[in-house]
């Protein structure tokens, strides 16, 4: 009885936190326009369907959605891969090319071209929704040019990273953000020609 009662305590001591989370979040998290703008790093990436190559390139002439992930993770990703299958529905430039959405996992040691394939399948990814996994050597370089901790790969952001045309990010979000938020800004910046 005591271990039930000590759990359920833990419990409620974790939805305490929870619920203190959006408004401590953005004390501690950039959100908005990126200024200045940040050029992200030429590091090389494999794809879901195992090509080989960098991140301007991949980037380079779509508006891109970017969200941080791994394969491995049970409690933020799901709920990242289901805001990005939502983002997918309601953006009907992704189908025309003018934009896409990527998943690029902070795990290369656990993640790989197939693992992301499997990943993207679960969330119905179409053609726009590409996964990649960056060489472990330059993971911290994304890490660094993106402002995220290095130390630990379990606590990972929920934001979603605005890219520009030219591999330039413009916007962050906040953790977890509403569909609707990173709907309009996408769009916004599909607009922005």
């Amino acid at each position: 009885m005591i271990h039930k009662r000590r759990d359920f305590m833990k419990m409620l001591g974790g939805l305490s936190l929870i619920a203190a989370l959006p408004r401590h979040a953005h004390a501690h998290t950039t959100v908005g326009p990126v200024q200045p703008p940040i050029t992200l790093p030429p590091i090389y990436v494999v794809r879901h369907d195992g090509k080989r190559t960098t991140l301007p390139d991949l980037l380079r002439g779509k508006v891109t959605a970017m969200q941080l992930m791994f394969t491995g993770c049970s409690e933020t990703c799901p709920l990242q891969g289901a805001l990005f299958s939502e983002v997918q529905r309601r953006v009907p430039q992704l189908s025309s090319g003018q934009a896409q959405l990527l998943s690029l996992s902070i795990d290369p040691l656990g993640d790989n071209a197939r693992a992301m394939q499997d990943w993207l399948s679960k969330f119905g990814a179409g053609p726009q929704w590409v996964g990649a996994v960056p060489e472990a050597k330059e993971i911290n370089k994304l890490r660094d040019a993106l402002q995220q901790a290095n130390d630990n790969l379990g606590e990972h952001t929920g934001q979603v990273f605005l890219i520009d045309r030219q591999g330039v990010l413009q916007w962050r979000t906040e953790n977890l953000p509403p569909v609707e938020n990173v709907v309009r800004q996408l769009t916004r910046m599909i607009a922005a020609r």
